[in-house]
């Protein structure tokens, strides 16, 4: 048997976790794989871990994940990195253990939906803080030359202790000297940013670190109104709409400050080298607003996290997201294919599938169908009597 390896790494190198860690509690469920508590048998030390499987088709992302967290987890507003381990399975197949800080605060997409669940809304104080906080992680990734891509509610955990942690870095990047921008589309469609969007269907269409920007926008809506703008839509329907669509705002934005609905503006920017870098946004005088309270902030997130706790938290919501570089959809995201009226809301949106759900119509005589915003009329070369001839 071969050793296992990605691109540098040998994974057979780490050692198995079984002499240090001990599976108490399962927590939830990751992009790559399950996400569990763990003890340290040796200093009683709580972990999570991030179990990558199946781990024999070893994924770009996964190593990707690995050198993030092994060179820039050291910063208050990043998930520590506690390790990295190898467990052979012949039964189940092996796999690969992340062993992460124990961010037991949950996420604050949770604590939103908990304010929202009670009547109540997040005070613009406290939204402010929880950006501040994330903006500090993006601008030490960014100063290390690394995009996220993946910026959302769920990839924002907090802390029992009122700490403000950004997470997941399977699809980040590294820029290098030569290379300061990405052309590959990824990350969650609700929070993609245009220009990340378009680089499915222009192969010279580039983008930089502001990408996070935009996202970081629209999870400053997620805080506002629970749910980033065209949630009630097909994901991919999404990637349509927001190229097209102008910049989304806040469902009311007058119940909000002039100060957040410019935040917010500034950060969705549509043309991106227009749009503000994370330390611009820092200056921004929503954020400055929490200079002399953030320990008031800190200790009052603490309070909110133990009454969302106390009241059993709420349901989670489960946005996938995708990466087309391989030419396809996450896997998660592909079904059979079924009759739409729109194309747009195919889960596989390729070549073929097009084809075939053209030739359905046809073969049933419709002759409309969707593609997002645009309408294809196909030929029936006959008479079907949906016209009259009166006018």
């Amino acid at each position: 048997m071969f050793p296992l390896i990605g691109k540098t790494i040998i994974f057979d190198n780490f050692p198995d976790p079984s002499d240090t860690w001990e599976i108490t509690e399962t927590i939830g469920k990751g992009t790559y794989g399950k996400v569990f508590k763990v003890l340290n048998k040796k200093n009683g030390q709580k972990a999570a871990v991030k179990i990558l499987d199946p781990i024999h088709d070893i994924d770009e992302e996964i190593e990707a994940e690995y050198n993030i967290l092994k060179s820039l987890s050291d910063h208050p507003n990043v998930v520590r990195f506690y390790g990295i381990y190898f467990k052979k399975d012949k039964v189940n197949g092996d796999k690969l253990w992340l062993v992460l800080e124990l961010c037991n605060g949950g996420s604050v997409t949770d604590l939103v939906k908990g304010f929202l669940k009670r009547g109540e809304r997040m005070s613009e104080p406290l939204i402010a803080y929880i950006l501040h906080e994330a903006l500090m992680g993006l601008q030490h990734l960014h100063n290390n030359k690394t995009i996220h891509r993946d910026v959302k509610g769920n990839n924002i955990l907090l802390t029992t202790e009122g700490g403000v942690k950004l997470v997941d870095f399977g699809v980040s990047a590294q820029l290098t000297s030569t290379w300061h921008r990405r052309n590959t589309s990824v990350g969650t469609p609700f929070w993609m940013a245009p220009e990340v969007i378009a680089c499915e269907q222009q192969l010279d269409t580039t983008y930089d670190a502001r990408c996070d920007t935009w996202s970081l926008g629209i999870t400053a809506i997620e805080l506002g109104d629970g749910d980033p703008p065209l949630a009630d839509l097909h994901p991919m329907r999404a990637l349509f709409k927001i190229p097209r669509n102008p910049p989304p705002q806040l469902r009311q934005p007058e119940l909000w400050s002039a100060e957040f609905n410019d935040f917010i503006s500034k950060c969705l920017t549509k043309d991106y080298e227009k749009r503000p870098t994370v330390s611009d946004l820092l200056q921004h005088k929503f954020i400055t607003q929490i200079e002399g309270k953030d320990v008031m902030l800190q200790k009052q997130l603490m309070e909110f996290i133990g009454i969302h706790q106390c009241m059993g938290g709420t349901e989670k919501a489960r946005h996938e997201r995708i990466h087309t570089k391989k030419g396809n959809f996450n896997r998660s995201l592909i079904s059979n294919l079924k009759d739409v009226d729109d194309l747009a809301t195919l889960e596989v949106l390729d070549e073929n599938a097009v084809s075939e759900q053209l030739e359905k119509c046809y073969s049933r005589d419709q002759i409309y169908i969707y593609v997002g915003d645009i309408l294809i009329a196909l030929n029936p070369f006959q008479s079907l009597g949906l016209y009259s001839t009166k006018k």
